[in-house]
């Protein structure tokens, strides 16, 4: 119970201070400048599109993307639908006169593109300052320094899913995150649901 509501206040706070880790004293000037890098790696790729396993230490790279795949009606004849009416007999319910109502959504297909993941951004941002971060989320949860929400600062990994297994965000101060969307990487508001209960700080 003690730990839920810690962290729900360090949200609280990270959300409702504006300058919350605008200030940092507790990092030296050679680390904030490689912070403000990592920073500015990552900001620098808005609009790069999604791919999943996209993206490393040199940019963007080949990754995959799920694309809906359109069903296509086979061209009805008319004339044979004119030369054979239906004919009704009384008691018998009609056939299904849409052809398409039992045709199931076909699956997505997964097509090759260039782009970011969530841990490749991660894992490019963060080689602007000579750090190399392993390639998963999960992994990434696994390395630096457990923070709690409250102690954030600017360059701490903000994590989703169990274990941080699902996705990876970059906080940047003042209630917002660089992280991929569907549309690509964007600057976005922090994003409270399904967090982890601990950011992790790689550059202290």
């Amino acid at each position: 119970m003690r730990r839920v509501f810690v962290l729900v206040i360090g949200l609280a706070l990270l959300l409702a201070t504006p300058g919350l880790a605008t200030a940092d004293v507790t990092r030296s000037a050679t680390n904030q400048k490689a912070i403000e890098l990592v920073i500015a790696r990552a900001v620098s790729q808005r609009g790069i599109p999604f791919a999943y396993g996209g993206g490393g230490a040199s940019g963007p790279s080949m990754g995959t993307v799920e694309v809906p795949q359109t069903v296509e009606s086979a061209p009805l004849d008319q004339a044979a639908a004119d030369a054979a009416p239906l004919e009704l007999v009384p008691g018998l319910t009609l056939p299904n006169l849409n052809p398409e109502a039992d045709i199931p959504a076909p699956e997505p297909r997964r097509v090759e593109a260039v782009g970011f993941d969530s841990s490749g951004l991660m894992v490019y941002a963060y080689a602007g300052a000579g750090v190399k971060l392993p390639r998963s989320s999960g992994e990434q949860y696994k390395v630096g320094q457990k923070v709690v929400p409250a102690l954030a600062l600017p360059g701490d990994l903000m994590f989703y899913g169990p274990e941080g297994t699902q996705s990876v965000a970059l906080f940047i101060g003042n209630g917002q995150m660089v992280e991929t969307t569907d549309t690509g990487v964007a600057v976005s508001p922090v994003r409270t649901k399904g967090m982890t209960p601990y950011l992790v700080r790689i550059i202290a």
